[in-house]
């Protein structure tokens, strides 16, 4: 049984920055590709941030998020500086057995219950 569990949301003012956690259990980590997907109310669920081979990126945050993942702790990080409204959501942190570097929820089998990022303007 694969448990994903993210951490470390909350409520920060423009500009500013949050580190998302997720911890991962059950399987070999570091074979695995991760990925942070986010999902703001009435929107679809989209692609932020993922590590299969290599760190990549949306556009719309590339510059002021950074991926990262400690295979040792089977956790996986998000830097979030330079936050704007716009990126207020729910974040979700997703593994997948399959390393690629995937951008579509579908590529991705296990999934967190997620964590509010909210960002006051």
């Amino acid at each position: 049984q694969v448990e994903v569990v993210e951490s470390g949301g909350g409520l920060v003012q423009a500009g500013g920055s949050l580190r998302l956690s997720c911890a991962t259990s059950g399987r070999t980590f570091s074979n695995d590709a991760v990925a942070w997907f986010r999902q703001a109310p009435g929107k679809e669920r989209e692609f932020v941030a993922g590590w299969g081979w290599t760190p990549y990126y949306a556009d719309s945050v590339k510059g002021r998020f950074t991926i990262s993942r400690d295979n040792t702790k089977n956790t996986v990080y998000l830097q979030m500086n330079s936050l704007k409204p716009e990126d207020t959501a729910l974040y979700y942190c997703a593994i997948s057995r399959t390393r690629r570097n995937g951008v579509h929820p579908y590529e991705y089998e296990n999934w967190g219950q997620g964590t509010q990022v909210t960002v006051s303007s």
